[in-house]
């Protein structure tokens, strides 16, 4: 057979192919789109259609598309831009705070937040019982800890090139969990009838707060939260104060927290 015939045959076998193979945009709700890719922009993706001429170029806002695959099989992930973390450079991401009213009620509590990913962060805090006013003369002496994840609320609506001003600033609903243990000098008649009790706590809720940002130096953050928690100290059918949250008598296993915090945004490294 002649070289020209086997080319011949190899063009008829291998030109379909060519024609098959397109690339493909896969879109959020699970359309999917196949053409040929001209431009992946910074906001819009540019493509061909087959049925087309050339000429005729279309466009996708990228927030619409989850992905692209070539025909090559190469991919590309498309990330939405107000989550990624690459614009937000100058933010500082890590903050230590102090809760502004613990100390008037017999406590000092420490936080640290420190932001995981753009709309997240996981905050850690430290109360130390009896580093504070004692206006009641109970005495008080233990530790509280608490943890939490933020999730801090998107806008309701997006414009283009929408971002959070900062990673740690915003609306936000924060799961929490809080353990408390302390000893307390439960005064009767005070000072002739004291008895010193040991007391153990916890609880579990969830905090609805807000938080601003100034200057990527200062914070402001204020919340307030409402869930479930125990206390082994109760005595009254009234609500007790454990330095940290409040917890309702057993019957009514009710746990309330507030506060307001005052930070600083630490500098990266």
């Amino acid at each position: 057979m002649k070289l020209s015939a086997i080319w011949t045959i190899t063009v008829v076998f291998l030109l379909p192919l060519g024609l098959i193979a397109q690339d493909q945009i896969f879109k959020k709700n699970k359309e999917v789109i196949t053409c040929t890719v001209r431009e992946v922009g910074t906001e819009e993706i540019r493509y061909n259609l087959p049925e087309y001429q050339e000429e005729v170029t279309f466009a996708i806002e990228k927030d619409k598309v989850d992905r692209i695959v070539f025909a090559d099989g190469q991919e590309i992930v498309i990330e939405n831009e107000m989550y990624n973390p690459e614009n937000y450079p100058d933010d500082r991401t890590k903050a230590i705070k102090l809760d502004f009213i613990s100390p008037l009620t017999g406590n000092t509590t420490i936080s640290y937040e420190q932001s995981m990913r753009p709309g997240r962060s996981w905050e850690v805090s430290l109360g130390l019982i009896g580093m504070g006013i004692d206006p009641n003369n109970n005495n008080a002496l233990g530790l509280f800890g608490q943890f939490g994840i933020k999730f801090i609320k998107s806008p309701d609506f997006y414009l283009s090139r929408m971002r959070y001003s900062h990673l740690l600033k915003g609306g936000y609903i924060k799961p929490v969990v809080s353990f408390a243990a302390y000893g307390i000098d439960r005064n009767e008649i005070y000072p002739y009838n004291v008895e010193r009790e040991t007391v153990l706590s916890g609880m579990i809720m969830v905090d609805f707060g807000k938080q601003w940002v100034f200057d990527n130096v200062l914070l402001f953050d204020l919340y307030a939260g409402v869930g479930y928690g125990f206390s082994t100290g109760m005595n009254s059918d009234d609500l007790d104060y454990n330095f940290g949250f409040v917890t309702g008598p057993p019957e009514v296993p009710i746990a309330l927290e507030a506060g307001i915090n005052l930070g600083y945004l630490l500098k990266k490294k």
